[in-house]
């Protein structure tokens, strides 16, 4: 194909010297503006749609729609004026834009496999118009012509001799290699968060490993390709040590404490911790940080460095049950026993409140307005709230106390003024 192109390139520009070449300039403009045209009247599918393939759907055609159409609006125009002049140009565009739909889907797939923040999504329009312009290239047969002026650019570094074409092809299969080692680690790491026989934070760690080792795996068989030595990597390795010693120890800390919490398990995803002032569901464990989400949805981005070298309260390390207390002072004329019996059939009537352990009444103080109670009770399902469980059960105390006529003394004071001898004379 990239042969008989090039033969029709030649034949295209012998054309240029003819006038009939306008109207071929003029059929490929009005097939564009009609491919524009039924771009926006053939519908497209709902990218809003719930359904993945009718997301993927929608996605391909928005990116092939207008080539496609172009190339087919112009296969029809070079049949119908090849009765009447050269159609060398209308090829040439039929041949281009059938590349660029292949190349858009192509790099469209692509990108699906990576985050949707990834640098791919954000680029994926530039990467598919250079892969694009370099297809055009090869297929006109001007590739080699551009080789070679850049294979001419050449400089020295040291005793090698590197040129411009060389410095381009590495880069080029370094990017090409990593791209396909985060492809297979994003395809590693789906997998392995679906397996339900694992649990999450082995998951994590595994996908984290996994894609690491593709990665470094990659650039270590594509460097030897591109003709680089591998022993230079020793003069990076004592650079990357001497910055570990002097400044990244810290970075370094982060990570390996990551993987030794995700390995160890003292702290994982869904767990409701306290890491110093915060408190809340550990929503997130990556190699450098934990994400932690409080009821009130602020969530803390806190090292993994603190979590292996401080103390942490992990509520819910061997079980979900967590204690609640709600506390309360009556009279010193209340019958006590009624009292306590009576704060213990509150708790045991919320459904939260676990049946077993049974909640415990206790007296805690005699104070000086009145007798300090506390209520002790257990609940199992912290992450949905534990506020509201407290504030519930105070809600049925102060109803019931009302009800009973229990009474919850206010706090009293007595004031004795004493008047001074000379204060009466005056």
């Amino acid at each position: 194909m990239a042969l008989s192109l090039q033969g029709v390139m030649v034949e295209f520009f012998a054309d240029l010297h003819d006038p009939v070449v306008l109207w071929q300039i003029a059929v490929l403009a009005l097939c564009f503006i009609g491919a524009l045209a039924l771009s926006r009247v053939i519908p497209l599918p709902n990218a809003a749609s719930a359904s993945r393939v009718h997301r993927l759907g929608a996605g391909s055609a928005r990116r092939v729609v207008f080539p496609l159409s172009a190339m087919l609006l112009l296969i029809v125009a070079r049949i119908i004026c090849a009765r009447y002049f050269h159609v060398h140009l209308l090829s040439i565009a039929i041949s281009l834009l059938g590349s660029l739909a292949g190349i858009r889907f192509a790099v469209y797939l692509l990108r699906l496999a990576f985050a949707p923040s990834g640098a791919l999504a954000a680029s994926e329009r530039l990467i598919a118009t250079v892969v694009w312009l370099i297809v055009a290239l090869h297929l006109t047969g001007w590739l080699p012509e551009i080789e070679a002026s850049l294979d001419a650019l050449r400089f020295s570094i040291g005793k090698q001799h590197i040129s411009v074409l060389t410095i381009l092809q590495s880069a080029f299969w370094i990017l090409l290699t990593v791209l396909l080692a985060l492809w297979a680690g994003s395809v590693l790491e789906d997998r392995l968060m679906r397996a339900e026989g694992l649990h999450s934070s082995l998951r994590v760690v595994l996908a984290r490993l996994g894609k690491a080792l593709l990665v470094v795996s990659a650039v270590l068989v594509v460097l030897p390709l591109v003709g680089m030595d591998l022993t230079v990597l020793s003069v990076f390795g004592g650079a990357l040590g001497v910055g570990l010693g002097l400044g990244l120890q810290k970075i370094v800390s982060n990570y390996v404490s990551g993987f030794i919490v995700l390995l160890d398990r003292s702290v994982r995803l869904g767990d409701w911790v306290t890491a110093g002032e915060h408190y809340g569901e550990v929503k997130r464990i990556t190699t450098r940080y934990t994400v932690v989400r409080s009821a009130a949805g602020v969530e803390a981005i806190i090292p993994n460095d603190t979590l292996v070298t401080s103390t942490i309260l992990n509520h819910t390390y061997g079980d979900t049950q967590q204690r609640l207390n709600a506390k309360v002072c009556v009279a010193y004329s209340s019958d006590l026993p009624k009292v306590l019996e009576l704060l213990r059939q509150i708790a045991l009537r919320h459904p939260r409140v676990l049946q077993s352990p049974e909640p415990l009444p206790l007296v805690m103080a005699l104070g000086d307005n009145g007798v300090e109670l506390e209520l002790a009770f257990w609940i199992d399902d912290p992450e949905r709230g534990r506020l509201n469980v407290a504030s519930e059960i105070h809600l049925d105390i102060l109803r019931e106390f009302r009800a009973q006529g229990i009474e919850i003394p206010a706090p009293q004071r007595e004031v004795f003024v004493h008047r001074s001898p000379t204060a009466s004379a005056i």
